[in-house]
């Protein structure tokens, strides 16, 4: 009666599939992690792209005159800006009885912020809009 030896480590097959499902699962997690790079980096420029639109709106007013008109300014870091300033009718509010009526000699303007940008082969355009009062002499 002869005995077998029982064989020890892996046979080559065994082997080969470990590799293989190795390879592809580092395949998916490569893929995974470019799609968050890339989803952060889009998420940044929109960051930056709102604090600039943000900054041009708070610039109305003081900085950028609050009167009819365009204007736009040099690309900041690839970032292109470009603010209207338009006037807005506001509606005649029915006043309440019993509420004096007033007149507030104010004007209404809608301040649009566009910016706009290149991710890669992309143009992306971010835009705000506001409404600003300012006093009528």
């Amino acid at each position: 009666m002869t005995r077998r030896r029982r064989q020890r480590g892996f046979s080559l097959l065994e082997v080969l599939v470990a590799f293989a499902i190795l390879a592809v699962s580092l395949g998916v997690l490569l893929q995974i992690f470019s799609r968050v790079t890339t989803s952060t980096m889009t998420t940044a420029q929109y960051s930056r792209a709102v604090a600039l639109a943000e900054s041009r709106l708070a610039a109305v007013g003081s900085a950028i005159p609050l009167k009819e008109g365009t204007s736009s300014g040099d690309p900041e870091d690839g970032f292109a800006w470009e603010l209207a300033i338009v006037p807005f009718a506001l509606s005649a509010t029915p006043v309440p009885e019993g509420f004096a009526v007033g007149v507030m000699p104010v004007a209404a303007y809608r301040v649009t912020v566009i910016v706009l940008w290149r991710d890669g082969a992309r143009a992306r355009r971010l835009a705000l809009s506001t409404l600003r009062l300012a006093q009528v002499d």
